[in-house]
């Protein structure tokens, strides 16, 4: 006798459920594989237990990602919705971006210039013109900044040469020291006049 039909419906018993699902599982993994190699074809196959458990199974050709996008293409149907597909463009765009802004490094070091026409040589050289301006006005401004500070320090010692204030009464105070000196000083060891006719005098 052959085998009986076996009637598609929910299996109530659990373990009888849990049985038939890994053996079809297996069963449809396998063909997807087969006819994937036999026949050249991109197969993408996704399959969710009652658990929430996934198996999947993707051509090695291909990715889900690439089959979704064909399929949206081909079906006209919407996978994702408005809030996705703009994420999406945007994520596009960035890329875009990344990759100018990696071409005109490469530019600014020297590097994949023989491509570029006279005009784009030019715009190349202002900027690279501009960058070192603006590099070198930094440098004055943090050398001007550095200066200030030691300045200030110094003030902080009383030690500024710059400081009149601090050099007039240092002056100050010297003229008078060598004034008092004088004053106390015997008149024999007073430096005397080099004229012979102030000489006499005394």
């Amino acid at each position: 006798m052959g085998r009986g039909k076996i009637e598609i419906k929910r299996i109530e018993n659990s373990s009888n459920r849990q049985v038939t699902y890994s053996k079809r599982r297996n069963g449809i993994m396998k063909k997807a594989k087969e006819i994937s190699v036999l026949c050249d074809a991109q197969v993408s196959v996704i399959i969710f237990a009652s658990s929430g458990k996934m198996h999947e199974f993707c051509s090695p050709s291909t990715t889900l990602v690439d089959m979704l996008d064909q399929y949206h293409k081909l079906s006209g149907k919407r996978l994702w919705d408005a809030k996705h597909e703009h994420l999406d463009n945007e994520i596009n765009r960035i890329k875009k971006e990344n990759d100018s802004m990696q071409i005109e490094l490469r530019h600014l070091k020297g590097e994949d210039i023989s491509t570029l026409n006279y005009k784009e040589l030019m715009v190349l050289e202002e900027a690279l013109e501009n960058g070192v301006s603006t590099l070198k006005a930094k440098q004055n401004e943090m050398i001007e900044e550095e200066n200030q500070n030691l300045q200030f320090k110094l003030r902080q010692l009383h030690l500024d040469p710059m400081d009149d204030n601090v050099m007039e009464s240092q002056g100050v105070y010297d003229h008078q020291g060598v004034a008092d000196y004088e004053a106390q000083m015997p008149f024999a060891f007073r430096v005397q006049p080099m004229q012979p006719n102030l000489q006499e005098r005394f």
